[in-house]
């Protein structure tokens, strides 16, 4: 099969999976997460008309951006500030995860990003604590143009009270700021329906789509 029409299979079933769990997989933005996959297969889920593509590292997203034409770039993984000045390659910035990084992005223009949060209260992943993520989205919305909030479900275990609490999070974020959030991106190809049984607008899926990573990658 023809690389392009396996990742449009891939893509009818997590369609599927979304609209089981109860989501409009026309309502839900589906980021292809293409981390250690190459141009080729970048290039293979735009043709098969994924074209938000997700990466967690600025250099290899810049190596593949005039690769892979037609594509949104979404920028998942962590940002240190010191690259602050990639920012306006990608749409999103779907990790905002400090006042200060939000500080080095205003200093390089308007920057559409998402607060990240750790809901998964877990020492290896990213993110502002909880308790501090209302008053972190005040702050940073003076300086990007915050739509919404970001987070990740814990390694093991049941991942939907982590994604009902992003949900409340975001909820009250927008009562403090009186405007709308509409992004609430969080699901992956293990905790999708999860997610999305939670109120995910925009999940972010590698494996389920572009198959395993090349061995050769981190």
């Amino acid at each position: 099969m023809h690389r392009r029409d396996q990742v449009a299979a891939n893509l009818a079933a997590v369609r599927a999976r979304i609209e089981r769990a109860g989501g409009d997989p026309g309502a839900i933005t589906i980021v292809a997460v293409t981390k250690g996959q190459p141009a080729e297969a970048c290039r293979a889920a735009v043709e098969a008309g994924l074209t938000v593509l997700g990466e967690n590292r600025v250099q290899e997203a810049l190596d593949k951006m005039d690769e892979v034409p037609g594509a949104t770039w979404h920028l998942i993984g962590h940002l240190q500030t010191n690259k602050a000045r990639h920012a306006g390659r990608f749409a999103l910035v779907q990790s905002v995860d400090s006042v200060r990084l939000a500080e080095a992005l205003a200093a390089r223009g308007r920057t559409a990003a998402l607060l990240e949060v750790n809901v998964a209260r877990e020492p290896q992943k990213h993110g502002v604590a909880p308790e501090d993520a209302v008053a972190t989205a005040a702050a940073v919305a003076g300086l990007v143009e915050l739509r919404g909030l970001m987070g990740m479900g814990p390694a093991s275990g049941d991942p939907r009270p982590a994604f009902a609490e992003l949900r409340r999070l975001r909820d009250e974020a927008e009562q403090r700021l009186g405007r709308p959030l509409p992004v609430l991106s969080m699901g992956m190809s293990a905790d999708l329906e999860a997610a999305v049984a939670e109120g995910s607008t925009m999940v972010r899926i590698g494996r389920a789509l572009l198959g395993e990573r090349g061995p050769h990658t981190a």
